[in-house]
């Protein structure tokens, strides 16, 4: 092992815990990833991922010497040098993130912490503000409950993780910053160790994964965890927001016949604004961009202080789906008994993902208004069977399939291979030959050309 390398544990399996722990595993530091899901487990152990994200099979193949597998946390964090909490922080009814699966950790890992060491434990999960302060006393509790007081010396620490769902190892190895919140040298000292390959950019990239051209060393970010916690927040809200707006301005422009495609380009341009998440479309969902929101929203009631622009962004970006099925109904003069075909279940493309997607949104809606529903997706059709069994939904193989006969196509997911269909095969098939192109995929000429009645958003 080499002596810049940290022996961890990683509790949590999902998304964040996965990525982190495999790529870290992959730059040389000896990772043990715990989840109490033993179908989970085992998955991984026979080296397959159980989250579609690509490249991931491909480099846990390539950490698999220094990647272990558990479903205990108790029985593997006490030689760990550094443990890293990267569980679930679903929604509670109040909009406020829920802590108990944190808290839980907390309490397992102080349970298998041994007496005369010295331990970093650090929150990657989206936790509320103060929550650093709360896991450092669940866990003073925890040793003391076991006799343990001032025997162990554990370090609590915040280190907010800024993945995406499709490129998360991409983000990983090449993140734009690394923040940490520390409170002491040596949280500070331990972490920048453990992330010295990525500030440096000292590892071979692996095969699939290149490093991007003209890639520059990322910051590291050193600040106190209550400041830490908040910039997670902050970015995931500020990012809504931008979505939100652009898809506020498309309404305008379909109501003065303008193109918010050469809008966006127009202002994305300018550096102070940039181009990146003005893409007008269906509305954002997904895993953190919904929760955070309303963890914001519930946040500013809490403490008094009002969260006018989130909440907004959440008012418009709930509106956008109504706006698409009002405009699919005025299209189709009612969709009561129409067949309609939804291209793309998954909340965006490169994973199975369901939680939040406006696919699945808009389909509630037109089943509300009793239209029958076709679905295709390249990956998420097996999620959406078992995740949505109560959903009165077609399945079907294809694209070609999904149109046959059909009132209309939404398009609700932009998969790159959406881009490559036959325009006018789909529309010579179909009983009334409508597009909603509900992200802007499609060159409208070409749409109309191929026979569609084309409707996109704000063009």
């Amino acid at each position: 092992m080499s002596p810049d390398s940290i022996h961890m544990v990683v509790v949590g399996a999902g998304y964040v815990g996965l990525t982190t722990g495999v790529c870290l595993a992959y730059l040389g530091h000896h990772v043990t990833c715990a989840d109490k899901d033993p179908e989970k487990i085992a998955l991984l152990k026979r080296g397959k991922s159980p989250i579609h994200e690509q490249g991931m099979e491909e480099v846990m193949s390539l950490a698999a010497p220094r990647l272990a597998f558990a479903e205990r946390a108790p029985e593997v964090v006490g030689d760990a040098d550094l443990v890293l909490i990267a569980v679930g922080t679903p929604c509670k009814p109040s909009g406020q993130a829920d802590n108990r699966y944190v808290e839980e950790a907390a309490r397992e890992i102080a349970a298998g912490l041994q007496p005369g060491r010295s331990y970093t434990l650090v929150v990657k999960s989206t936790v509320p503000i103060g929550t650093n302060r709360r896991v450092a006393h669940v866990v003073e509790q925890t040793l003391a409950d076991r006799g343990l007081n001032g025997k162990v010396k554990v370090r609590v620490a915040s280190n907010p993780e800024f993945l995406s769902e499709g490129t998360a190892l991409q983000n990983m190895l090449y993140p734009d910053r690394i923040v940490i919140g520390v409170d002491n040298p040596e949280s500070a000292d331990i972490l920048r160790q453990l992330y010295r390959p990525i500030l440096e950019q000292t590892f071979d990239p692996p095969p699939s994964l290149p490093r991007p051209t003209a890639y520059s060393l990322p910051p590291l970010v050193t600040t106190d965890p209550i400041s830490a916690e908040m910039i997670k927040y902050a970015a995931n809200a500020f990012l809504s927001m931008k979505i939100s707006f652009i898809n506020e301005i498309a309404g305008l422009c379909e109501k003065v016949g303008a193109d918010v495609t050469e809008v966006a380009r127009g202002i994305g341009l300018d550096p102070r604004i940039g181009p990146r998440f003005l893409q007008a479309g269906l509305g954002w969902g997904g895993s953190c961009f919904p929760k955070d929101t309303k963890a914001l929203h519930a946040m500013g009631e809490e403490l008094g202080e009002p969260t006018l622009l989130v909440d907004a962004s959440i008012a418009v970006n709930q509106h956008q789906r109504q706006r698409a099925v009002d405009r699919l109904q005025d299209a189709l003069k009612g969709v009561r008994g129409r067949v309609i075909g939804v291209l793309g279940l998954s909340f965006k493309p490169g994973t199975d993902d369901l939680r939040e997607s406006a696919s699945l949104d808009l389909i509630r809606l037109l089943l509300e208004r009793e239209a029958h529903l076709r679905v295709h997706d390249p990956v998420a059709m097996e999620q959406a069977r078992t995740l949505h069994p109560d959903l009165d939904i077609e399945y079907c193989s294809d694209p070609y399939s999904l149109a046959q006969g059909a009132d209309a196509l939404v398009l609700a997911t932009e998969w790159p291979e959406y881009r490559r269909l036959d325009l006018g095969r789909l529309s010579a098939s179909m009983r009334t030959p409508v597009l909603l192109d509900g992200r802007n995929l499609f060159d409208p000429t070409a749409a109309r050309a191929a026979g569609f009645t084309y409707i996109g958003v704000g063009r």
